[in-house]
This record gives structure tokens, sequence and C-alpha cells, in this order.
């Protein structure tokens, strides 16, 4: 079946998240002076990320709200307790340091470019509509994309096979002329196989070990690669590049 339809992830996938997250938060931590509590900054930075799992794997579960988990991995961190307003004025005050480091990876535009009039494109993200419009729009990319959809605003979070379904009524498309590109083994690629959509995960660094055991998803380590393979649709009688 032609592939007719590329559904993005946001977060490592066409936005550096991880590095924008660690400057950011290291240039906040410095300017609150927070950091002479630990070791070292990547002992700072370890406990904010790890916080930062715990309580999105609440909001993913429906435990809290997106605000509720912003403001409770604030509260989490400093182990103390605050006001809703004192939560929020201090995460902003890091969203401030974190957008100063954003940055696109250097083979978005390029892929981009190459499915430029060839493919439609989408987003999908376990994030809110508010948070990625304007990360979008400030990266220089929110008009590629006909339809922007979030967790928050859904009410469903991948890898639940109705957040990718969405994806595809939003584009009018049936799963399987979509395919979904993302960064995670399996909020992204095993979602995305199992709601029946083209699974593309990438890989760049290598973080994760293979998995032999994993639905059928295209392992790759640039975006570079994906245009061949949207084309080619090599889903039926391939092995799996996961395995």
């Amino acid at each position: 079946m032609t592939i007719r339809a590329v559904v993005w992830d946001v977060d490592d996938t066409l936005f550096d998240y991880t590095t924008a997250d660690r400057e950011g938060m290291r240039a906040h931590l410095a300017a609150e002076g927070l950091l002479a509590g630990y070791a070292t900054p990547e002992q700072a930075l370890g406990r904010w990320r790890e916080i930062t799992d715990r309580q999105w794997a609440r909001f993913s579960a429906g435990e809290v709200s997106f605000d509720g988990q912003r403001r409770d991995r604030v509260r989490v961190f400093l182990d103390r307790e605050l006001s809703d307003a004192e939560a929020d004025a201090w995460f902003r005050r890091y969203i401030g340091h974190y957008e100063a480091a954003w940055a696109l990876f250097p083979d978005v535009l390029p892929a981009l470019d190459a499915l430029a009039g060839s493919h439609r494109h989408a987003v999908l993200s376990n994030s809110s509509l508010t948070v990625q419009e304007h990360k979008l729009r400030t990266l220089g990319l929110l008009d590629r994309f006909e339809s922007v959809l979030c967790a928050a605003e859904l009410g469903v979070s991948k890898p639940e096979p109705g957040a990718f379904l969405a994806a595809c009524e939003a584009l009018g498309l049936p799963p399987g002329q979509v395919a979904y590109v993302g960064d995670h083994p399996e909020i992204d690629g095993r979602g995305a196989a199992e709601a029946g959509l083209l699974s593309v995960w990438i890989d760049r660094g290598g973080v994760y070990p293979r998995d032999p055991d994993a639905v059928s998803a295209h392992r790759i380590s640039t975006l570079a690669e994906l245009p061949a393979l949207v084309r080619s649709d090599t889903r039926f009688g391939a092995p799996s590049t996961f395995g």
C-alpha cells in the first residue's frame, strides 16, 4: 500500500529536546543557586530527568493533568510545598532558559524538503497543543504540517492505538497509508506498528539495545534514510529492523 502521509513525533525526532532540556536546566539551576547541593551539574540534571519521567508516566496514565505534572516535577525536585502559582513561576523561569537552547536536528529540513509535494505531513505528540504549536512556530516548522495533535487535548496518549488512529483520521487516511516517525522504540515504534501504521523508529545515537521480540518497525539512524523508505514501503515480507 502506498504511503501518502507522514506523521511526526516532535521531541528528540524533529527537535533536539534532550540537548535543550539539559542546557536549559543547567542554566536555570545555576541562576536559581541550586547546583551547590549536588556533586556535579550532571547529578542534578539526572535527578530532574528521573522526576520528569515519573511525573510524565502519571500524566500518560491519566492520573494528573498536563499542568499538574509540571507543578509536581518542581515540587518533587525542590522537595518542598509550593502553591500552583509558585510552581508555575519556577517552571516559567526554566522555560526561558530552555527555549534559548532550542534547535532542530540538522537532518530535519532536508528530509521535509525531500518529501515536500509527494507526502502530506502531520504531528502527533504526547504533549499539549499550546506547547508544541509554539515550539514548531518558533522553529519555523508549523506551516509544514496540516494537523498538530497532542495527548493533552486528545485525551489519549501514545502508545495507545487511539492516538495514532486519531492522527490518521485527521488526515482522512487509513493507517496503512500513513507512516509514523518517532524516537522511542516502545512509545513510538511499537505503538505505531500495533496501530497499523508504517512504523519508523529513528535511533540517532544507538541509545536502545536491539529487541528481537519487538514488533515490526523500521529502524533508521538519520532522517536522510526516510524518503526512500516511505516511497518503497517494504513492510510486508521484510525483516524487522528492531531485531
